[in-house]
C-alpha cells in the first residue's frame, strides 16, 4: 500500500509541474477543486427524487479518482516529512476508515470537512472508497490510467483551449474506462501503451 501512495505521491507532482513548474508557491485553491468534484459525483450517482436515476458506478469511481487528485496535491503541500514517511501516514488513514451511513450523505459531509478546513480528510476519502467498492488496487490503477489522460490532455491543448473532450460521440473519460479495462496494469509498459492507444484514437477525432 505504501509503495502504491509514494508513486502516486510522485506522479501527482509530476503532473502539476506539468501545468506550472512552480505550482508549489501558487497556493491554488485544491480544496474548491474537491468540493465541486464532490457535486459532479453526485450527479453521477442520481439524487433527484422527481425522476428515475440508476448509479453510474464506473463514473462516481472516476469522480473519486478526480477527487484524489487534488487531495494528493493538498498531501504534497502540507507535508511536514519525506515523502516516505508521509505515505505510510496515508497508508494509515486509508487503512481507517470513515464509517458513513450512504454515499450522498458521505459525499456531504466530506464536502463540509473539506470547506471548512480547506484541507483534505483521507479517512473520509476512503471511507467513500468503501462504500462505492473501490479498492486500493483499482483506485491506483484508474488514478495511473486518469494521469497518463490528463498528460495526454496538457500534451494537445488542453490549457491553451485547443483540446477535445468528446471523441466520436463519447467523452475521454468514457475511452479511458474502455482503455484501462482491457490493459495490465502491472505490465511495465501500462503507462506508455495506454498513452498510445488513447492517441490513437484521439487522431482519429482530430484527423
Amino acid at each position: 500500500m505504501q509503495k502504491q501512495i509514494l508513486d502516486m505521491m510522485q506522479l501527482q507532482d509530476e503532473m502539476n509541474k506539468k501545468v506550472n513548474p512552480d505550482w508549489i508557491s501558487r497556493d491554488n485553491e485544491w480544496y474548491r477543486a474537491i468540493w465541486i468534484e464532490c457535486a459532479e459525483l453526485m450527479d453521477h450517482h442520481g439524487w433527484k427524487w422527481w425522476k428515475h436515476q440508476e448509479p453510474d458506478i464506473e463514473q462516481i469511481k472516476l469522480e473519486l479518482i478526480d477527487i484524489w487528485h487534488f487531495g494528493l496535491s493538498i498531501i504534497l503541500l502540507e507535508q511536514t516529512e519525506d515523502n516516505g514517511a508521509t505515505s505510510k501516514h496515508v497508508a494509515e488513514q486509508i487503512a481507517a476508515p470513515t464509517q458513513f451511513e450512504s454515499l450522498l450523505s458521505g459525499v456531504e459531509v466530506f464536502a463540509e470537512n473539506t470547506l471548512a478546513t480547506k484541507s483534505f480528510s483521507v479517512a473520509m476519502f476512503s471511507g467513500l472508497m468503501r462504500l462505492i467498492g473501490l479498492s486500493l488496487d483499482d483506485l491506483y490503477k484508474t488514478y495511473v490510467g486518469k494521469h497518463v489522460l490528463n498528460m495526454f490532455r496538457q500534451d494537445h491543448g488542453y490549457k491553451t483551449g485547443g483540446y477535445l473532450k468528446q471523441w466520436d460521440g463519447r467523452e475521454d473519460n468514457e475511452h479511458l474506462v474502455e482503455v484501462v479495462g482491457a490493459m495490465d496494469s502491472n505490465n511495465p509498459q501500462f503507462k506508455d501503451r495506454l498513452y498510445a492507444e488513447l492517441k490513437q484514437r484521439y487522431d482519429l477525432v482530430v484527423a
